[in-house]
């Protein structure tokens, strides 16, 4: 690694433990700055706002989780069933913990007030695209109903968070839901989205059981 990534990285790392442990708010630019060592112009230099800093501290964290994660979505299976199942219980495993669930209240919190929001949405979009490539993939091959694919992926992660992730974000719940839980939730939204987009002739029995 190189001088300036190991430095980009040590910031990242000492910044998003000062976030998670005082807000976004409370945390300023001069206090990572001292934690990491080097001037602010060092740190500028690198994250031209708090903001921007805040958000790729999450993308970080987001980023080296998903790159196993999306390696289930393999097109070149028969039937997308088994890797979209597989796919949405990992990404059910990272947004349901602890500590996903705290720093997405504070993404939520922040979207307006600093502008977060919207940084955030749009540097999801090359995640985003992945899935959408893998949805394009098992349509040309007719195994999903064809359809626009950037949508289906809206419509894929809608339904992963849907059962558990809200109770979570509002405090209905307090414990994280065991594996057992996030697998029933996993094979639950995908068999909903397959009524929706997986050709009639092709659509599992499984799934239709679920």
């Amino acid at each position: 690694m190189k001088k300036s990534d190991s430095k980009r990285q040590a910031i990242l790392d000492t910044a998003y433990g000062l976030f998670r442990a005082h807000g976004f708010e409370k945390t300023s630019m001069a206090e990572i700055s001292a934690r990491v060592g080097g001037s602010k112009a060092t740190l500028y230099s690198h994250f031209p706002s708090k903001e921007e800093l805040f958000v790729e501290c999450v993308m970080s964290v987001l980023q080296n989780y998903m790159s196993g994660t999306l390696k289930y979505l393999d097109a070149a299976g028969p039937d997308p069933e088994r890797a979209l199942v597989r796919f949405g219980a990992s990404v059910l495993r990272f947004i349901c913990s602890a500590e996903q669930v705290e720093v997405r209240r504070m993404v939520i919190a922040e979207a307006v007030r600093s502008g977060t929001g919207k940084l955030f949405f749009n540097k999801l979009a090359a995640l985003r695209a992945q899935v959408s490539a893998f949805l394009f993939e098992c349509m040309s091959a007719g195994t999903l109903r064809n359809d626009d694919p950037e949508l289906a992926a809206d419509h894929l992660g809608a339904l992963l968070e849907a059962e558990v992730l809200e109770p979570l974000l509002l405090r209905v719940r307090d414990d994280s839901p065991q594996e057992e839980e996030i697998d029933r939730a996993a094979v639950r939204a995908i068999a909903t989205f397959l009524r929706a987009y997986a050709p009639a002739e092709t659509y599992s029995t499984a799934a239709r059981a679920c």
